[in-house]
């Protein structure tokens, strides 16, 4: 595997991974990328949007959120979007990213990082767990959340 980095969101990737195609399935599991760009914009002191680069080619996108005084705990420090392209899954791409905005969280002085996803057959919580992620809880719709202690 070539060596993978992480690079801002900008213009001159924004198009790459706004454009990122997943396998059939996991777009119900996930926003566009095109949201977090939205998300990002309108929440520039907390929001973190990061492409995964594989030499040039952007093969992933990953969307923090570090904010100390969000008034619930679980919207602290958490991954608000992870996106691996098809072609680039089960190559360490999605680890490398959570693993990145792990270190980028411990380096703001979090313990721990959070994350909501749809429980589903094809939904990432067999990811999520690998990387060691536990469940905490269930949101009021259903969906799961983890929390990966730092």
């Amino acid at each position: 595997m070539s060596e993978l980095r992480l690079e801002e969101l900008a213009a001159s990737n924004i198009v790459a991974a706004n454009t990122l195609t997943l396998k059939p399935g996991q777009e119900q599991y996930v926003a566009p990328v095109s949201h977090s760009i939205a998300e990002a914009y309108v929440n520039p002191n907390t929001a973190w949007p990061r492409v995964v680069l594989e030499d040039d080619e952007v093969v992933g996108f990953i969307m923090g959120n570090f904010d100390p005084d969000a008034t619930e705990d679980v919207f602290r420090g958490c991954i608000w979007r992870i996106n691996v392209a098809a072609s680039a899954q089960g190559r360490g791409v999605g680890r490398f990213a959570v693993l990145a905005l792990a270190d980028e969280a411990r380096s703001r002085g979090f313990e721990r990082i959070t994350v909501m996803f749809e429980p589903g057959e094809d939904g990432p919580a067999a990811f999520f767990e690998r990387i060691g992620f536990e469940t905490i809880g269930e949101t009021p719709y259903g969906e799961t959340i983890a929390a990966l202690t730092l």
